[in-house]
């Protein structure tokens, strides 16, 4: 895996970002074991909550999709940050649900400075998924 590819296409997604209200644009993406990169971005919406984050976007894009966390190999998170950008703790919890607890996350920045992490590093105390949930 090319850590600086799956960037990459994290910043190709964060050009497609709709962030009229907080103008903090974010992309992410996501390598899959059949080689697929799939990507998204952040998505406001005047109803501030009802505005969505890039890591919540790719990941609900790859799940509606037909993969599983099973299929995925990787996730890169972008922003226009000093330091690599951290999720917040709804995406957090998102990945905890979508992403094995030891898939590599990296978190980066647009010169492509990243920090590589898990799910069980960003939230050691998040929810648990309920067995059989379908």
């Amino acid at each position: 895996m090319n850590v600086l590819e799956l960037i990459e296409h994290a910043i190709k997604g964060r050009e497609k970002s709709y962030s009229p209200y907080s103008r903090f644009k974010v992309g992410a993406s996501i390598l899959l074991k059949n080689g697929t990169y799939v990507s998204g971005c952040n998505i406001e919406n005047i109803s501030y909550g009802l505005s969505n984050c890039a890591e919540r976007t790719t990941l609900f894009k790859v799940i509606s999709d037909g993969y599983t966390k099973d299929d995925i190999v990787a996730m890169a998170v972008v922003a226009d940050t000093k330091d690599p950008v951290s999720p917040c703790g709804a995406c957090r919890q998102v990945m905890a649900e979508f992403l094995n607890p030891d898939t590599p996350i990296f978190l980066a920045n647009l010169a492509k400075k990243y920090k590589q992490t898990n799910v069980k590093e960003l939230l050691p105390y998040g929810f648990e998924e309920i067995e059989n949930a379908n």
